[in-house]
């Protein structure tokens, strides 16, 4: 049974554990980066230590910009339909409704959760910006046909890299909706997450400003 075939209650606990997975692999991510120094071995920081050192770089920049990871329609996270979106229990973020069945990485980082059936995908950027780009609603019970993952987990990618592509045509025909909600799942670590006001937007042009407090 996917995700999207639960009751809403369960399907919050099990996004939930979710997470807390992506948490808990971005913090080893991070000690493994910030652990080493020119080539020299050194203690692996502990995941509370990688988180400041994290949020010290953030703060440096002032912001971290997420480029689009696909091409389509843009509208406001509110209207996604999945209420586990709509409602922003995963955090703030954005729907596009994709014209190209393509995902590219949005940012220079990790692939952090790769799902069996291809149809989401989480990662996290290379100054702790994690992302969920789920590829349309209760696609899960495809069962990965019309997917195809170009990456797998834990691999490091380039803005721009080939993630996944999915078949538009087939999705629609199956009875789901291609909408992708484009997540920022660590969102409480921002002063603010703001989305494009385009009413479209390409590959690569810049998609959601997350805010760093000072």
């Amino acid at each position: 049974m996917g995700l999207e075939s639960l009751d809403i209650p369960v399907k919050f606990a099990v996004y939930s554990m979710i997470l807390d997975a992506i948490a808990v692999a971005a913090g080893f991510a991070l000690a493994w980066v910030l652990g080493f120094k020119d080539d020299e071995p050194t203690a692996a920081l502990s995941k509370e230590e990688a988180k400041k050192a994290a949020i010290g770089q953030k703060k440096q920049l002032g912001k971290e910009e997420v480029d689009s990871p696909l091409e389509g329609n843009v509208l406001p996270l509110c209207e996604a339909r999945d209420a586990a979106f709509s409602e922003g229990i995963m955090g703030k973020g954005v729907v596009i409704e994709p014209t190209v069945g393509e995902v590219v990485a949005p940012f220079d980082g990790t692939v952090m959760t790769l799902f069996p059936t291809k149809h989401a995908i989480g990662l996290i950027s290379d100054n702790g910006t994690e992302v969920l780009i789920h590829i349309g609603i209760d696609t899960v019970q495809l069962e990965g046909e019309g997917f195809e993952a170009f990456v797998e987990q834990h691999a490091k990618v380039k803005k721009g890299d080939k993630l996944v592509t999915f078949d538009i045509k087939a999705i629609e025909e199956a009875g789901y909706s291609t909408q992708v909600p484009i997540i920022v799942t660590n969102t409480p670590d921002y002063a603010d997450v703001i989305a494009s006001s385009k009413s479209s937007v390409k590959k690569g042009e810049v998609l959601i400003t997350a805010v760093i407090s000072n």
